[in-house]
């Protein structure tokens, strides 16, 4: 199975060591950390990610299934379209812009992202909305982290995502038959975005993420269906109302806003009560599991929707 995964730096565009040491041996503090990462770039094998919270207890699922078997629209509508399609798409350099309502708009390198020393491994469920699962080990930035460099004003209270647009290196974006409107969006509320659960992606299983896994950078929240992961992200907006998002759009009677994994509410058109498991092999095929409420992360995030109905906003 072929793997796309974008070109490292050439020598030439490597800050000098002695330069960067200097740069950064005068900032001290996690933001400002951070903050001195994200001016230049160096060169490195693996990302250098070190283990995070909420990961222990589960097995990955095999990689070459997590980056062979995807949904990623903008590469076709197969499951193993992005990664026959996606060998054109050229991810560096990339810069991810966080505006709206700001106080201090950012402009993100993500070549000098991946050599954040901020960066986590995460092992989180991922449940699609189509009844199917795995579990993968990202290697991201918590969105708080990010989010904070760019100082939310206090009457923000939506975060929106929206993808990069390529119809030349992404085939699925000049097809007619995806019936989406590019870019492609998403939104969370800022209580969500901000949850320590909630990860921009940068690598998965250690290296930085292929292609078609969503390169360079993406958002990954767990207790959500995939749909919300949003890939390709070039620029995030903080918003005073909720923002529409491209599924919700499309058919709002079957993809709600929230997309919250809930066993107990049904998709019109298949029950979300178990799933199947993808990778995995039993005398009868493909296991199937029970699916968790909020997919085994009721605990960090039920406190977010108190009083809400569930049903209802689904």
């Amino acid at each position: 199975m072929a793997i796309f995964r974008y070109p490292r730096p050439a020598p030439s565009e490597i800050t000098p060591k002695e330069v960067y040491l200097s740069r950064r041996g005068m900032l001290g503090g996690s933001a400002i950390s951070l903050m001195a990462a994200l001016a230049g770039t160096a060169e490195a094998d693996a990302l250098k990610a070190h283990p995070g919270p909420y990961s222990g207890g589960l097995t990955p699922t095999p990689e070459e299934f997590v980056t062979g078997y995807n949904n990623f629209y903008e590469f076709g509508m197969e499951k193993d379209d992005p990664v026959s399609h996606a060998g054109d798409f050229h991810p560096l350099p990339w810069t991810l812009e966080i505006s709206g309502m700001v106080k201090k708009p950012q402009r993100i390198d993500v070549g000098a992202l991946l050599k954040s020393s901020d960066i986590e491994e995460r092992i989180y469920r991922m449940r699609c909305v189509e009844a199917w699962s795995m579990v993968i080990p990202w290697d991201g930035i918590p969105l708080a982290k990010l989010l904070a460099l760019a100082e939310p004003d206090s009457n923000a209270r939506y975060v929106a995502f929206e993808s990069v647009v390529r119809p030349s290196e992404m085939p699925g974006q000049s097809s007619a038959f995806s019936g989406i409107s590019w870019p492609y969006v998403e939104g969370l509320r800022l209580d969500e975005a901000m949850n320590p659960l909630t990860l921009l992606a940068v690598g998965i299983y250690g290296e930085s993420l292929p292609n078609q896994n969503g390169a360079p950078i993406r958002l990954v929240v767990p207790w959500k269906y995939g749909f919300k992961g949003i890939k390709s992200i070039q620029r995030i907006r903080l918003l005073d109302r909720q923002p529409p998002t491209t599924w919700n759009r499309l058919a709002p009677d079957e993809y709600g806003f929230y997309a919250n994994v809930n066993p107990q509410v049904d998709h019109p058109r298949w029950s979300q009560a178990s799933e199947r498991v993808i990778g995995s092999k039993t005398l009868f095929g493909t296991k199937r599991q029970p699916t968790l409420m909020f997919n085994g992360y009721a605990e960090q995030v039920a406190s977010l929707y108190k009083g809400m109905n569930l049903h209802e906003s689904f």
